[in-house]
């Protein structure tokens, strides 16, 4: 799988990571967990197996300021969810998804525009019964800034920078 995230300036990384070190600290699942060098907060703008992006990107809007806007569950199994803190989605975010994939060929459906949901994922997994408990640790409300994109190959396990300073 390979995917084409935006990801974010060290003061909000921070605040993301720590979302991540609170549900950890309360024994919930969490990203924090997942100690690989290229695992960091990021929003995902495309993702497939034979994803292939064009010469041009979107690139010229970073840095890109976002709000996040309360938290999204979407299902992970029989009983499991991922819980994500949901990104808004504004004309410039949204513009530069769209601009995107038009050079972009191989995208899943739930990624292209129109169907994506752009959010940044906490947790992954967590029980039905823990969700309450996790949501009312994350501070919900917040603003930070997209610096940077990159492509992530899970197959090779790299990271490939893309535009902005990762």
């Amino acid at each position: 799988m390979r995917s084409i995230e935006l990801v974010f300036d060290d003061s909000t990384d921070a605040l993301l990571r720590a979302d991540w070190a609170r549900l950890e600290a309360a024994g919930l699942p969490s990203l924090a967990a997942h100690t690989s060098p290229s695992n960091s907060p990021h929003v995902t703008l495309a993702a497939g197996m034979d994803l292939q992006a064009g010469q041009e990107g979107p690139w010229a809007a970073l840095p890109l300021d976002m709000t996040f806007s309360g938290a999204i569950v979407f299902p992970s199994g029989p009983g499991k969810y991922v819980l994500a803190r949901a990104v808004l989605p504004t004309a410039p975010l949204l513009d530069l998804h769209r601009r995107l994939h038009q050079g972009l060929s191989g995208a899943q459906p739930l990624t292209l525009p129109g169907a994506w949901t752009p959010h940044v994922t906490i947790s992954r997994r967590i029980p039905g019964h823990q969700l309450g408990t996790a949501l009312d640790l994350l501070d919900l409300r917040i603003v930070g800034r997209c610096a940077a994109a990159r492509l992530w190959d899970s197959s090779t396990k790299t990271v490939t920078p893309l535009a902005g300073a990762a």
